[in-house]
């Protein structure tokens, strides 16, 4: 590419990411995990429009450190190659003067970015990242990167961050505060957590949009797929019915694959992707974790605001999905496992484990009004606990506000709001 065109596109982006300047942002929980200090390549990566280029622009700028940047996703630049890659960095030179921190959004665009980064870091350079594909990020850096990257994956606003940017106030429990908060939520149900939701009116249009560009971009050109049709109604299918239990031969008979190989690795694509988030089995046999996989969306926006979803309400699938990212966000960062726990006697929805060890377990149910639902939802939470042991049981609902004791274990009733605002681990 022509290195004037290459300045103007670099100086276009540069401009772009100085207006940022004007807006409020929230301050998230991930930030802190960059360590701009560190002479590793901080990675972070997640799902398209979760505010990944956001986070990354808040850590450098409270940092105060000079930086310069550059998006591989710009339309002007998708011919470039790693050979190109010097020229971009004399340009900024160019256009920044010296800098030792480098903010690169959406790397994994050019091939053999890696040996672009290697060698930045051997001349001490701070590289800042963001991704959205999940293996061809964690796969190349564990090859080139080895022990020189940290990765930080990034979610969708939580609640909490949807409550901040909405001036919610989240600390009174005033009857005031509370109807506040509690309305807040019955919206973030229905809407969800991407950032730019909160500032568009045509949240269909956005969501298909953003669908149809992970499906594209990020999955059928990076993996080639074949049956490009047969993939994209598999995808909207298992958003449709999102959270699940994937069954490879099922989705291999109604997409009319040849084998059970391509219903399981397109469903992997859409993980990698950050589409959909999986969740084992609980067992102490590892030949039991890894079949019966459920997966959910990776955000409830996802699972109505796009076309021909043909979804209702489904408050309960809504509240579980918000849950599990909420999990997630808690507790994957600390090495934690999370599953779900099933057998012939009931289930629970979530299981959270330190290594064998159950320390959380929790179920979650928009409706417990009904003596029928409220003896199942309590019933799976205990079969749960004498199954694996733990003490900590928690059922999480749209409004109840209650401790019980059921068969001698102590459950912890709370509406989910009430929960997601809040810190409380219950662990002991």
């Amino acid at each position: 590419m022509d290195k004037r065109v290459l300045e103007n596109i670099l100086a276009d982006q540069a401009e772009e990411l100085a207006m940022k300047q004007t807006i409020r942002f929230c301050q998230r929980k991930e930030e802190d995990r960059i360590d701009l200090d560190s002479t590793q390549a901080q990675v972070v990566i997640g799902v398209r429009r979760s505010g990944k280029s956001t986070l990354c622009y808040n850590a450098l700028t409270r940092k105060g450190v000079k930086f310069a940047y550059v998006n591989f996703d710009d339309e002007r630049l998708i011919r470039l190659t790693a050979d190109d890659l010097n020229d971009v960095l004399e340009v900024l030179y160019k256009i920044n003067g010296d800098f030792n921190y480098l903010f690169i959004d959406e790397i994994q665009n050019i091939p053999e970015w890696y040996l672009f980064v290697n060698r930045l870091l051997r001349k001490m350079m701070h590289v800042v990242i963001t991704g959205s594909n999940a293996k061809l990020l964690s796969g190349e850096l564990a090859t080139h990167l080895t022990g020189r990257h940290h990765t930080i994956t990034l979610y969708p606003f939580s609640f909490a961050e949807y409550c901040d940017v909405n001036g919610i106030d989240v600390s009174s429990m005033t009857t005031k505060s509370i109807a506040a908060q509690r309305s807040a939520f019955d919206i973030y149900m229905r809407q969800g957590g991407f950032p730019e939701l909160q500032f568009v009116s045509d949240t269909h249009n956005y969501i298909t949009n953003l669908v149809n560009n992970v499906l594209t971009r990020d999955i059928v050109q990076r993996f080639d797929i074949k049956y490009i049709s047969a993939f994209e109604r598999l995808s909207h299918h298992l958003l449709n019915i999102a959270p699940a239990v994937i069954v490879d031969k099922a989705l291999q008979e109604l997409f009319g694959f040849k084998s059970q190989h391509t219903s399981k690795n397109y469903v992997s694509y859409l993980k990698q992707a950050y589409m959909l988030v999986g969740l084992c089995k609980y067992s102490p046999k590892s030949r039991v974790r890894i079949v019966g996989e459920k997966v959910y969306p990776i955000d409830v926006a996802l699972m109505n605001n796009r076309e021909d979803a043909f979804a209702g309400e489904n408050f309960g699938w809504r509240l579980e999905t918000i849950v599990y990212l909420e999990l997630l966000r808690r507790y994957k960062v600390r090495g934690f496992d999370i599953y779900y726990y099933i057998d012939r006697g009931g289930e629970c929805d979530f299981v959270i484990c330190d290594g064998n060890k159950a320390i959380l377990a929790v179920q979650v149910s928009y409706d417990i009004s009904t003596p029928k639902t409220r003896k199942r939802e309590v019933s799976g939470l205990v079969l749960a606990a004498r199954k694996t042991g733990c003490k900590n049981l928690l059922l999480l609902t749209d409004h109840q506000y209650e401790d019980i004791t059921q068969d001698e274990y102590n459950i912890v009733i709370r509406p989910a709001y009430y929960y997601l605002l809040r810190q409380e681990t219950l662990l002991k």
